[in-house]
């Protein structure tokens, strides 16, 4: 059981690592005006795991922070994630 955490914890690490890395890119191309990463792409990161990183680094380059589609969508990523989060932690501490 605790190699299996360690394993969920490990991939949460790294898909969220990959979601900040991403965001930077995308803010770094926005500046100097280069091919920008899919929002779609970013989302996607986002919806396997990445959206604690997303919303970190959203704050963090101060990037997508008025496109209102985009931060609704990632909101509610975040929000069902949290929810099945808190729903799996109730069963599994019965």
């Amino acid at each position: 059981m605790i190699g299996l955490a360690a394993g969920v914890a490990a991939a949460a690490a790294a898909i969220n690592l990959l979601t900040v890395v991403a965001f930077a890119h995308d803010k770094r191309r926005a500046i100097h005006g280069g091919w920008r990463v899919r929002e779609a792409t970013l989302l996607g990161l986002a919806l396997i795991g990445g959206s604690p990183g997303a919303i970190w680094a959203r704050r963090h380059f101060r990037h997508k922070t008025r496109k209102r589609p985009f931060t609704t969508c990632l909101d509610v990523i975040a929000m069902v994630q949290a929810g099945v989060a808190l729903g799996m932690a109730t069963l599994l501490l019965r």
